[in-house]
């Protein structure tokens, strides 16, 4: 059974393929959205953390996302879904996690 990270990490990388997919007139304000999201991040944890406290901070929840999201694009209704720009931005944001290198936990 995958530990609570793995999962976490497989969401994440759900949320950049979906950002991929999106129709290219989407992807800017996708693209805001998530930078946003990734300077909070940084703002929460700061500059140095590990996997486990990003994914703790995940699993208490995306709704702070969805509302910076709103404020951030506020006519851009699907780059509001939690599910893609917070998921996104975690994924991206992991890759400074002292513990993480090569695309996995070291």
């Amino acid at each position: 059974m995958a530990d609570r990270f793995e999962t976490a990490l497989e969401q994440w990388h759900q949320g950049e393929r979906r950002i991929a997919g999106a129709p290219p007139e989407q992807r800017p304000a996708l693209e805001a959205v998530v930078s946003s999201i990734e300077a909070e991040l940084r703002r929460r944890l700061g500059g140095t953390f590990t996997t486990d406290e990003l994914t703790d901070l995940y699993e208490r929840g995306t709704d702070w996302c969805t509302d910076l999201a709103a404020d951030v694009a506020p006519g851009a209704p699907w780059a509001w879904d939690a599910r893609t720009v917070a998921d996104s931005a975690f994924l991206r944001y992991v890759r400074d996690a002292r513990d993480f290198a090569g695309g996995r936990r070291t």
